[in-house]
Order: C-alpha cells, then sequence, then structure tokens
C-alpha cells in the first residue's frame, strides 16, 4: 500500500459519481517538481461519463507521479505525492538523495513511475502494467538519474528488498534502462542464500532467467494497448527498445498477418455510460427505501415576474425557469437540511453547503449531473451563467472532478420534453432527488373559479432510512411558496 512520508500528501483517483469504481489516467497536467496550489487541474481521467478535470486539493509540490497515463485504477488509489512547499527547493533541485531525509523531514523518493497498489493487496502488489513496462518515456528525472540504494528502483522494489534484507543494488533489473522492479527483487529472493544477487552484482549481466521475464513480453504500456486495438500477438513482434522493450512504432509496423486471438468487440463510449447509469441506479434501488411525492405547483405569479424581468434583455442573458426551480429548490432545503445530506453508512448528516447537481442529458446519450456549489448563495443572472457554463462544459466533456463529487442534492427538469412529471431516483450517497416536468398551461381553480394558469408538477424522492413523507412535504411546500414570490429568488 502506498503511504504518505512526513510532510507529503497522497493525490488519489477521485470517486466522481457513486456509479464509479476505477477511472483511466489520461494525461497529467504537471510534473515533477512543479509547484501547484489548491484547485489547480493537474490531470484528466476518463470515465463511463466523459473526460473529467481532476483539481488538486493541496498547496505544494509534486514530489512523484505514482500512475502512467493510460493506466486503469480504482477510486482511492494513489496517483502521486505531493510535498509542502517547504520541500520544493529540494523536489525541483534535480539531485537525488539516498534515504536520508529531505526539507520538511520527508524521506525523498524517486520520480520514475511505479502503479499503485490495490485497496487490499499485498505490500506492492501492482494495480495495471508492471513496473518493467514502464512506457516510453520516465517521468521526472532522465532514466536511471535517481537512485535509493544503490540502483534505479521502484517504491515497491525498494520495500520488498528491505523487508527481505536484499541489497537492490546488487539486482539485476529486468525493466526499462535497467530499472528494478518487484518480481526482479522476488526471484533474487528465491536463489538460495541470495547466491543470484552477488552474481548479479559481480557479472552486471542483464535479467536472464529473471521472474520478470519468464513468459511475459515486455512492451511499454501504449505499445500494449495498441496491440490489443489491432489485434496484434506481441509475442511474435521484434522490440526496437533498449533490450528488446516492443515500442508503439514497432506495433504499427507489424505485419497484418501477426495477429493474436480475435477480440470481443469493446463497448462504446455510449454503452459504457449506460452500463455505469444502469449499475449505479440498480444499486440505488435496491439498497434504498424510495418513498415519492408529487405536488402541483401555481407558476403563474413566477411566469409573470420572470417574463418582465427578461423583456429588456437580450437572449444571452434572459434566465430560464428552471434557474428559478433550481434556486428555490436550494434555498428550501435551508429550512428542511435532513434532505440536503449524504448517507454515511449508518447516518446522514445534514451538509453545511447546498451544492445542487443538475442533471444534463448529452447528446450522445446518458446524462450526468455535476454540482452548481453553493447554489443557494447565488443570484439568477450567477446562477444561470453557471448553468449555461456546465451544459456547455458536460456536453463537450470538460466537468471537473469537484463538480462531479460534492452535489448534496439533485434537481432533474424535464421541462422541455413535454412531459407532465417524472419520479426521479437518488442518486447515492445523496438522500433525496427533486423533479419537475413541464410548465404548461392547464385549468386551475383561483377564488372559486376554473381559470388558465401555468402549473409544474414537482416531485421528490427521499431515503426512508434518514427522512419520512413528512420532510418530503415540507420541501415541497417550500418550494411552492418561494415561487409564488419569485422577487426573493434574486439574492
Amino acid at each position: 500500500m502506498v503511504e504518505a512520508a512526513a510532510g507529503e500528501q497522497l493525490f488519489t483517483m477521485p470517486s466522481l459519481g457513486a456509479d464509479m469504481e476505477a477511472g483511466r489516467l489520461v494525461a497529467w497536467k504537471v510534473g515533477v517538481g512543479d509547484a501547484v496550489k489548491r484547485g489547480d487541474i493537474v490531470a484528466e481521467v476518463e470515465t463511463e461519463k466523459g473526460l473529467i478535470e481532476v483539481e488538486v486539493f493541496a498547496d505544494g509540490v509534486v514530489r512523484e507521479l505514482l500512475v502512467e497515463p493510460g493506466a486503469k485504477v480504482p477510486v482511492g488509489t494513489a496517483l502521486a505525492r505531493i510535498g509542502g512547499a517547504a520541500e520544493s527547493g529540494a523536489a525541483a533541485g534535480g539531485e537525488a538523495e539516498t534515504d536520508g531525509a529531505g526539507a520538511g523531514g520527508a524521506a525523498r523518493v524517486d520520480v520514475a513511475y511505479a502503479p499503485a497498489a490495490a485497496p487490499g493487496s499485498a505490500p506492492g502488489e501492482a494495480i495495471g502494467e508492471p513496473v518493467e513496462s514502464v512506457g516510453e518515456t520516465a517521468y521526472g528525472a532522465a532514466p536511471g538519474k535517481t537512485k535509493l540504494d544503490g540502483a534505479p528502483s521502484t517504491p515497491a522494489a525498494r520495500r520488498e528488498a528491505r523487508e527481505k534484507q536484499l541489497d537492490v543494488g546488487g539486482v539485476r533489473g529486468s525493466g526499462s534502462h535497467g530499472r528494478v522492479g518487484l518480481e526482479d527483487v522476488r526471484g533474487a529472493e528465491g536463489d538460495a542464500g541470495g547466491a543470484r544477487v552477488a552474481s548479479a552484482a559481480a557479472t552486471g549481466a542483464r535479467g536472464e532467467g529473471s521472474a520478470a521475464e519468464a513468459g511475459r513480453v515486455r512492451a511499454t504500456p501504449v505499445a500494449r494497448r495498441r496491440a490489443e486495438e489491432r489485434g496484434v500477438d506481441l509475442g511474435a513482434v521484434e522490440g526496437s527498445g533498449r533490450d528488446g522493450v516492443i515500442l508503439l512504432a514497432d506495433v504499427e509496423k507489424a505485419p497484418v498477418g501477426v495477429t493474436g486471438p480475435a477480440k470481443t468487440k469493446a463497448a462504446s463510449p455510449a454503452e459504457a455510460m449506460r452500463a455505469a447509469i444502469g449499475a449505479a441506479m440498480a444499486r440505488s434501488k435496491r439498497e434504498i427505501p424510495h418513498y415519492y411525492l408529487t405536488h402541483t405547483i401555481d407558476l403563474g405569479a413566477a411566469m409573470s415576474w420572470l417574463e418582465a424581468r427578461n423583456a429588456d434583455r437580450p437572449p444571452t442573458e434572459r434566465v430560464v425557469p428552471a434557474a428559478l426551480l433550481v434556486k428555490a429548490t436550494a434555498l428550501a432545503l435551508k429550512k428542511v437540511p435532513e434532505l440536503n445530506a449524504w448517507w454515511t453508512g449508518s447516518a446522514a448528516p445534514p451538509k453545511a453547503e447546498v451544492n445542487v447537481g443538475v442533471a444534463i442529458s448529452l447528446r450522445g446519450g446518458g446524462l450526468v449531473a455535476p454540482a452548481i456549489p453553493g447554489t443557494d448563495q447565488l443570484g439568477l443572472d450567477a446562477l444561470m451563467a453557471a448553468m449555461s457554463d456546465v451544459v456547455e462544459r458536460a456536453r463537450r466533456g470538460a466537468l471537473r472532478a469537484s463538480e462531479m463529487g460534492s452535489a448534496t442534492v439533485t434537481v432533474t427538469s424535464l421541462g422541455d420534453r413535454g412531459v407532465e412529471s417524472v419520479i426521479p431516483v437518488i442518486i447515492p450517497p445523496q438522500v433525496a432527488i427533486v423533479g419537475f416536468g413541464t410548465p404548461s398551461e392547464r385549468p386551475w381553480v383561483v377564488d372559486g373559479e376554473v381559470v388558465p394558469r401555468t402549473l409544474v408538477t414537482a416531485s421528490v424522492a427521499g431515503d426512508h432510512r434518514v427522512t419520512d413523507g413528512h420532510h418530503g412535504a415540507r420541501l415541497l411546500a417550500r418550494i411552492e411558496k418561494l415561487l409564488q414570490k419569485p422577487e426573493k429568488l434574486d439574492s
């Protein structure tokens, strides 16, 4: 298991939704030695919901990148080490130290890629590509520049060597540029009396008969992925990299006839997203005891006020009815905070902030529900701008991690689809979701007379482990009251 040294913090794969179990690191936006501050975009992660920009939530200096782009790792896996600001000089200095402590008391670590350990796995057990295929380039220092215990090696290999009381400097590395991996250490430890370690140190030979090379074709991760896409059998490809490592160019040049077994067609992004949504909603219905309430609200006052407010504004500055509904929901939750919460497994303490997640239908199919932070604090113009921005970025795949994992409640509005009502399903770990149908003109009784009015059917689904119908009814009643005085929403 990857652990933070003194003065360091681990930057981990975030949970970008209740349906997310793992994500694929697409790209790093920072390098070793770069200073970062809270809110900086440091990586791009691909999930079934699309490409997400991931922010860092600590100030400091990037000390080590633990996962290579292209690797798919579980939520919670350490992706990088972030050192404190006091360590910036040591981190960026370019000279590698031995196992002594750097500035701030944190032990120095090497900067080459090493896969993170899976939750519950044995120490040093890696997720994704083994260390012997570290990619076409290593992160940070030049190959072989960063050394600990006398040899280029991965953190997992060094830990294993220390536990086995082996000199990692005498182990033959089978990885790129001679880097010593976990399997190299385990293979060396298996020889009686450590004779293999001594022999390797004496001869300087590389990896003949090592456990890492037995039965495994050595290739970079990008070459492996491309081989899978083309159906190329790596065992029939001659590698042009150092010590015969297969590179991307080798796979691209492989003859058409050099193929492996037929592959099952991979799911399209739309199919993957649909599967993820289905899994999350099945879990929600299976685990959460839902209760449902609906209520019809007269929008006459709200629509008249909104029409007057928009009259002298250009189309780009007008506020749509959906913004009124979202703001009314956010303010109503301040009066019924029990529904603005996350289920922790045994309780659901109300959240101090109200971050309404807005359900957005994507053009290619599927939906996402990114959060608008501090929804209750925004004026209607600011809220409208935030909603427009998040919809635009959602549809081009540029949402941020903080938007995907911070919603305290979700609003789904089908106002443009012509349906009278929606009965939504709660998105875990939230404990409620509010729905709105299409505002439409219908008969309504006012002062004993039937008159045409613009009405909307509002609904709420609540978690019976946390609240009862009484709370849901209070929420809908509060939303209705706020919509009768829409001018109070614009603050």
